[in-house]
């Protein structure tokens, strides 16, 4: 047995309230260790010992302590191997401050926590004890709080840092080790990792809820199914119903329609009757007129009789005489036609005649002329069209000159309607938003709460009220309403600056009451509502005055005033008021945040919303942003609406003197326009003009040189031959016209013997001649007459007798049978239904029997077809129906809640994930600013880049040495101390970016030369007591370099016995 060893430091650590940082570690039958004690300080504690005296055990034991799993600390595969050989149990024994404000449940611990994890060879137990040592739990769920308390995670390298993985992050130099590191020690792994979870959890859900949906598909084609079914059903009742109705109409529209054709019966056999005496009396007017007629017809054929003997030989001589003379008149329009045809001819040739002389006599005379003139004529066009051609040009130039200084005068006009344009366009925009920021304000006066959301928060506030019961507490909103300036409004600006986006937030104290307060705000329109999650029960911060600027200047927690200590809390956890300080200008502020350096100042804000801050190496000043709204602190906003007012007017008046700039600008333009466009309409007219000229000049000019003087000789000769053969033809065709001329005389002559002979014979005879054509035209009368009379009499005969009196007998007969039907009828739809029935039903009026029956038909049919389709109950499908509906209501709106509360899951999970991105980006950048600030202590500068995507960090190094643009980017290409310095330089800046109440590093100075071990410790040293946390360095090599102090403590481990 190896005996008891006690490693404790004379010099005691400066006490601090420091919750969760180890105070003592007693190890018992612990791998090499029998028993063992360390008393640790409260800030930084190395401990150094040969290999093998068992310092690398202290953090074994600390990580079983906490939790770690056997294979987690890579010395063992399960807890009983870390017992001592020859041992039955281990021990270890490790205690905890819980002092301070965040002590965990310091009513029931006390001051001091005690974990105790014992091992043996079947079994482990976890006991939680109080300061006394009494037994206050001994479950892993009792330890999983307190480790989520304190933030302790001893798998997170940048926590506990073990002799493996020292060595393994020191040497290793691929780029996915790195990353893999980081990705663990900034706990981005578990936040992806139980993002994951709950990504592949809510899949399975809707993968679980889709089948679920679909297995009621089924029932919900069935439940529609049975719903047509009983509107068939129901249809096919109201069909039986008409048809019934029907039949009871057709019934009895029979006898209505027999009726109605019994009263138009009687009313045509009255109408027949009524014929009867017309026709009798047209007929027997008849016979009279026929005896008048026959004894005038006898009358005069005596009559024509006489006269036919007196005339006979008369109308004989006449009738030669008539023939005669038509003759000789036919003979007479033959020979003038032919006489006058001839002398058309005649005159024709001598026209032609003419014609040809004188076109002989102009070829004659052009012939001479055109010898002489043509040349000195064509020349002179000539030239006269080129000068008009040049003329042209000079037009076409100067009109292309004027077409392109209006048009650059144009183009100036359009730029300055543009510039006045996007000036009135920016002043409206401005004017828009003083309106608004002065509508603001009139709310505000109004009611301060809507300064900090508008109406839509006084409709959230009533929806709150209206579900206050769903609350577990009260919300508290917007936090601006219940904060308020402790003094002027100097620091309005600053403070909106500072805290601004937590105004309008709303305060809820756990996640059930976010998610109801989120539906208010859902049901009132209120979209990206800020909610912060707070317990309302925390009492209010005391902020102690060391972790407070040490400034003399105000700071944004300090100007303000609330009696909520909710709301202070959250003014500090959330929006680090307490650290943001206020300076009254810009050189002030550049002072503060850059110059001074003072420690747990976060940033720096100015009166006029200037913001500074510095990120390690980086000074960082952004302007005020003109986004944000002043005055919702302010106590009184008078002064800032009457500035506002004022400058609207300015600006409307600006709008205006704008407006009437423009239209100014436009009217010009236009004028400027219709410039160019009747300039360019005449260049195009000039252009047209030239073309036109060029072409007329061309032709010319080519006409000119192949035209040749006519050979008129040929067609002088063809003219006087032709003009004597026409000379000749119109002296024969005058003797034959003479000719016909002397025969026409003749046949005048005979025609005029003739006529007068037949005139004169006509007068002898004329007297008579009339008396007898007299005489036969009135016989003709006569007979025509007597004719027509008897006719019409047979015809009116004819329509007595088989019109009138066979129609009459006809319709007695049936009107008879009509009135036997009609009987049958009534009795017939007795039988059916009573007549008040039918009239109850509205009659039959408007629908014949015919109609009636037809559609009774089509109804039987039909019915006929859905009776055979529904065989069942109606009233067993409508029970069926009701049941089944009421089954799938109820799980469809079961289904319907569990798929809007996974569509609410998986909102709060992309939410979730775009923070996390966002985060992630974050934490790069942070690393690289804190890695080079690591490095510049050694005179060494770098970068570190960080690939999300294909999981790679890459460490850029630019040594002191290296030549410009020469950068070491792998690790691996520096020397191993370098390579360990610069290593340790991206673990502290992991470090800096995670809290734990306490680290431990073992063997991290390896490979380390003695120039990179000095700087390296006195860069942990240095960055351990300013980082706050308790740090435990264990390393084999001298550190006679380090200089014990106050909140540095050296232990010595003795060396291992033989």
């Amino acid at each position: 047995m190896e005996e008891s060893r006690i490693f404790s430091e004379q010099r005691a650590n400066p006490d601090r309230s420091a919750p969760g940082v180890i105070s003592r570690i007693r190890l018992e039958n612990f791998m090499c260790h029998s028993s063992l004690q360390i008393d640790l300080g409260d800030w930084v504690n190395f401990i150094t010992g040969q290999n093998g005296s068992g310092k690398s055990a202290i953090l074994t034991a600390l990580c079983v302590a906490f939790g770690c799993r056997a294979k987690g600390t890579q010395r063992a595969n399960a807890l009983k191997d870390l017992i001592k050989t020859g041992c039955s149990y281990a021990a270890i024994f490790v205690e905890i401050k819980n002092e301070g404000e965040d002590a965990f449940k310091p009513e029931t611990y006390g001051n001091i926590i005690i974990i105790e994890r014992r091992i043996t060879e079947l079994t482990s137990s976890i006991a939680l004890k109080d300061h006394q040592g009494r037994k206050i739990a001994q479950r892993a769920k009792e330890l999983d709080e307190l480790i989520d308390h304190f933030n302790i995670d001893v798998e997170n390298p940048c926590v506990v840092m073990s002799q493996d993985k020292s060595r393994e992050f020191l040497h290793s130099g691929n780029d996915k080790d790195k990353f893999k590191f980081f990705f663990k020690a900034t706990l981005l792994q578990q936040v992806s990792e139980l993002l994951e979870g709950i990504k592949s959890h809510l899949n399975a859900a809707n993968a679980v809820l889709a089948e679920l949906e679909l297995s009621i598909r089924p029932i919900i084609e069935e439940v529609r199914e049975l719903r047509e079914k009983v509107k068939n059903m129901e249809h096919v009742e109201e069909i039986a119903q008409e048809v019934e109705n029907l039949k009871k109409k057709l019934a009895w529209s029979w006898v209505y329609d027999v009726g109605r054709q019994i009263e138009d019966q009687n009313v045509k056999l009255e109408k027949l009757k009524q014929r009867v005496p017309t026709c009798q009396a047209r007929i027997d007017r008849l016979t009279n007129r026929l005896d008048e007629l026959k004894t005038l017809l006898g009358d005069k054929k005596a009559q024509i009789t006489s006269l036919m003997e007196k005339t006979s030989d008369v109308r004989r001589i006449k009738e030669e005489l008539q023939s005669n003379l038509l003759l000789a008149k036919k003979e007479r329009a033959e020979l003038e036609a032919e006489y006058f045809r001839g002398d058309s001819l005649i005159l024709k040739m001598r026209k032609r005649v003419r014609l040809l002389e004188q076109q002989l006599n102009d070829t004659q005379e052009q012939l001479l002329k055109d010898t002489q003139a043509e040349e000195a004529e064509v020349e002179k066009r000539v030239q006269k069209l080129q000068d008009e051609i040049n003329l042209v040009q000079i037009n076409v130039s100067r009109l292309l000159e004027e077409e392109k200084v209006l048009t650059e005068r144009l183009s100036i006009a359009r730029e300055a309607i543009k510039e006045l344009g996007k000036e009135a366009h920016d002043n409206e925009k401005k004017c828009r938003g003083l309106y608004s920021q002065l509508q603001a304000f009139q709310q505000q006066q109004t009611n301060k709460v809507t300064a900090f959301g508008g109406h839509k928060v006084l409709s959230l506030l009533h929806a709150i009220e209206r579900h206050q019961r769903k609350f577990k507490c009260p919300p508290i909103g917007p936090i601006g309403a219940h904060v308020s300036l402790a003094n002027d409004d100097t620091w309005a600006l600053a403070v909106e600056n500072a805290i601004g986006r937590l105004l309008d937030a709303f305060i809820v104290t756990d996640h059930k009451d976010s998610l109801v307060l989120r539906a208010c705000a859902r049901e009132v329109n209120y979209h990206n509502l800020q909610i912060i999650i707070y317990d309302f029960s925390r009492p209010r911060l005391n902020i102690p005055s060391h972790l407070l600027p040490l400034t003399s200047h105000s700071t944004t927690i300090s100007v303000l005033r609330t009696e909520n200590p909710t709301i202070w809390n959250v003014l500090v956890d959330m929006g680090s008021a307490e650290r943001q300080v206020l300076v009254p200008n810009y050189e002030i502020g550049k002072d503060v945040a850059f110059e001074q350096r003072i420690q747990n100042m976060k940033e720096v804000y100015t009166s006029d919303g200037f913001r500074m801050f510095y990120r390690g190496s980086v000074q960082t000043t952004l302007p005020p942003n003109k986004r944000i709204r002043n005055g919702r602190l302010c106590s009184s906003i008078e002064n800032q609406m009457h500035e506002l007012e004022r400058e609207t007017e300015i600006i409307q008046d600006l709008i205006e003197k704008g407006k009437e700039k423009k239209r100014n600008a436009d009217i010009a333009s236009q004028e400027i326009e219709e410039e160019v466009r009747n300039v360019k309409r005449r260049r195009i007219i000039e252009e047209r003009t030239f073309m036109s000229k060029q072409l007329t000049l061309k032709d010319m000019k080519s006409s000119r040189s192949v035209e040749t003087i006519p050979d008129t000789t040929t067609n002088t000769v063809e003219l006087e031959q032709e003009i004597v053969q026409l000379q000749d033809d119109i002296q024969s065709k005058g003797l034959l016209l003479e000719k016909v001329r002397l025969r026409m005389i003749k046949a005048e002559e005979k025609a005029n013997h003739l006529k007068g002979s037949f005139e004169s014979l006509c007068d002898s005879a004329k007297g008579e001649i009339d008396t007898m054509e007299g005489a036969e035209r009135e016989l003709l009368l006569v007979e025509e007459e007597l004719n027509a009379a008897e006719a019409e009499k047979a015809h009116y005969e004819g329509v007595m007798q088989k019109k009138v009196l066979h129609d009459i007998n006809e319709a007695e007969a049936y009107l008879n049978e009509l009135k036997r039907n009609h009987q049958e009828n009534v009795r017939k739809a007795s039988i059916i239904c009573p007549e008040d029935v039918v009239m109850a039903l509205g009659g039959c009026s408007g629908s014949t029997p015919e109609q009636l029956s037809a559609k009774l038909n089509r109804l039987s049919q039909r019915l006929l077809q859905e009776s055979r389709r529904y065989p069942d109950s109606i009233d067993d499908l409508r029970q069926m129906h009701d049941k089944k509906e009421r089954k799938i209501t109820k799980k469809q709106l079961t289904y319907a809640a569990f798929r809007e509360k996974l569509n609410a899951c998986e909102k709060a999970l992309e939410l979730r994930w775009s923070k996390f991105h966002r985060n992630a980006n974050f934490l790069k950048r942070e690393l690289t600013w804190k890695f080079n600030g690591h490095l510049l202590k050694k005179g060494i500068s770098g970068k570190i880049m960080v690939d999300y995507d294909k999981k790679l960090l890459s460490v850029e190094v630019k040594m002191p040495q290296d030549a410009p643009g020469n950068n070491v980017r792998d690790t691996r290409g520096l020397s191993g101390g370098e390579r360990s310095f610069s290593t340790l330089c991206f673990a502290l800046a992991l470090h800096d970016m995670t809290e734990a109440p306490f680290r431990a590093m073992d063997e991290f100075d390896v490979f380390m030369d003695a120039v990179s071990r000095k700087i390296s410790l006195d860069a942990l040293v240095e960055f351990a007591v300013n980082q706050g946390s308790q740090w435990i360095f264990i390393t084999p090599h001298d550190i006679s370099m380090v200089k014990a102090g106050d909140r540095v403590r050296k232990q010595q481990m003795p060396a291992p016995l033989s």
